[in-house]
């Protein structure tokens, strides 16, 4: 019999990728081997219309931690540029890690950090178990230790050059490799170190006083850019056998000029087919080698007899063009190849085995369902909602609930420059609001691979019109500084 005085709140497990396509675990993607995150689907819940905030890997990190939208905490872009509009989040912002060490949990961090150039996860009450830099570039002691240790020491930047074998597409940047085979084993891979790290974390709970409830996040720095692996995973996706996705037909056709001079900006413009195939080859096996590495840690929380009373979530940052529209890495393209994103949770005794949610939830929701796994109220500053309600409602939302149909989504610029863009997306149409050019509106029903812009077609004037409605009325809920200026905009829109 359980002790009466112990604590009964679920230990949580926060696994988030970088830069991972919601399709390549999606039933209906391409042939991914994913076993590791199919089993959280086939024991948990599977959110199928789940949704970056922004599709930047600082921004997006800082609003899983505020609980905001980009526009509210106010790191628009990454946080590691020169340019960056703000370096590190504002000290009076609540994050649902202080919330959580208030509240009694102990908190570990491993891996990629990137929401803040000075602040690290030590900052926001986490222990910090190695991994992470200021970008994503260059290695850390920790992991420069593991590996003098196992006898593979590196240079000065874990992806170093000499480290490549076989073919290497690049884009135009210099010296930044779109995919390559790496020679070093897998257990000499970041991956394996940060999963090894995770490990090391959850057997030191077991061990440890198993009354005080964890919370442990663990980020994956891949499957961003480079797409580096090495065998068997570099070879274990045959180019040759890889299809075109519809979206590799674009022609830029009545979209903004900024989508095709992108492709010079990131030097892809002359890549045909057999050179994305190759990168894409790179892309899944990377995304398995991820996978592979969740197993083992899935199979630690079974050893150690702590996966009943473990919450894992699995999800991603944003996705990758990855040849999807002929573009690379992301951008001020607002396509679901980048927005959309892998949500996968299981809660034991809480959420059904093997649901599929078709609520629309945006990425730093989860800031407010941890703290409501953990008892915790949520502050008034966030925008984040609770996904715990869908989850104890077999993955559907509660017949009393009030919840938006839509998502929603901004992007400011990145390195090019600045570069105002808002999204509203329901279940069947999208509308992308882009300051400096035309708008965008997709039918998903008939286009899902978002190639016809059909924002001046007579025939969705209404649909227009709705979709602009929502986007100003999010934008006033939630005090977007350009609110203001977009509302007279579409007003005065055709």
């Amino acid at each position: 019999m359980a002790d009466a005085d112990a604590d009964t709140r679920p230990n949580v497990l926060f696994v988030l990728t970088d830069q991972e396509r919601y399709d390549c675990s999606a039933p209906e993607g391409p042939p991914v081997e994913t076993p590791a995150i199919d089993r959280l689907s086939s024991e948990g819940v599977r959110f199928d219309r789940a949704f970056t905030p922004i599709s930047i890997c600082s921004s997006a990190r800082a609003s899983l931690l505020t609980g905001k939208f980009p526009h509210g905490h106010g790191m628009l872009n990454n946080c590691h540029e020169p340019d960056a509009i703000r370096a590190n989040l504002p000290d009076d912002l609540p994050t649902f890690s202080e919330e959580l060490v208030a509240a009694g949990y102990d908190l570990t961090y491993t891996g990629k950090w990137h929401a803040g150039r000075d602040q690290t996860p030590a900052d926001f009450g986490f222990s910090y178990l190695g991994g992470s830099d200021e970008h994503h570039d260059d290695i850390d002691e920790a992991f420069r230790e593991y590996r003098e240790e196992r006898g593979t020491p590196v240079g000065e930047a874990d992806l170093a050059e000499e480290i490549y074998t076989g073919d290497d597409p690049r884009d135009g940047s210099e010296g930044t490799f779109v995919a390559a085979k790496t020679s070093v084993d897998v257990e000499d891979t970041r991956a394996y170190f940060l999963a090894e790290r995770t490990i090391g974390a959850i057997e030191d709970h077991a061990d440890g006083d198993r009354d005080v409830p964890f919370f442990h996040r663990a980020d994956f720095y891949g499957p961003h850019h480079p797409y580096v692996v090495p065998e068997p995973y570099a070879s274990m996706y045959d180019p040759d056998e890889i299809e075109p996705p519809a979206s590799y037909a674009e022609t830029y056709d009545g979209k903004p000029q900024v989508q095709e001079n992108y492709l010079a900006y990131r030097g892809v413009t002359d890549f045909d087919w057999d050179l994305w195939a190759e990168a894409l080859a790179k892309y899944w096996g990377f995304v398995t080698l991820i996978d592979h590495q969740l197993e083992r840690i899935l199979e630690t929380l079974d050893e150690r007899g702590l996966a009943d009373e473990t919450v894992v979530i699995h999800a991603s940052d944003h996705g990758d063009f990855a040849g999807s529209h002929r573009q690379f890495n992301k951008g001020p393209l607002m396509y679901d190849d980048t927005y959309r994103i892998p949500l996968q949770v299981r809660w034991p005794g809480v959420a059904d085995t093997g649901a599929t949610c078709e609520v629309p939830v945006h990425l730093h929701d989860l800031a407010a369902t941890f703290l409501e796994m953990a008892d915790v109220p949520a502050p008034d500053a966030f925008d984040s909602r609770s996904l715990v309600p869908i989850l104890e409602n077999g993955g559907d939302l509660p017949t009393d609930a009030e919840w938006a149909e839509s998502t929603f989504a901004q992007y400011h610029g990145d390195e090019f420059g600045l570069y105002s863009q808002r999204m509203v997306r329901t279940d069947r149409y999208k509308y992308v609001y882009n300051g400096p050019d035309i708008d965008e509106l997709y039918d998903l029903e008939t286009d899902s691979a978002e190639l016809h812009n059909l924002i001046d077609h007579p025939e969705y004037d209404e649909v227009r019109r709705d979709m602009r409605d929502r986007l100003v009325e999010w934008m006033h809920e939630t005090d977007d500084p350009n609110r203001a200026w977009v509302t007279d905009v579409l007003e005065n829109a055709p």
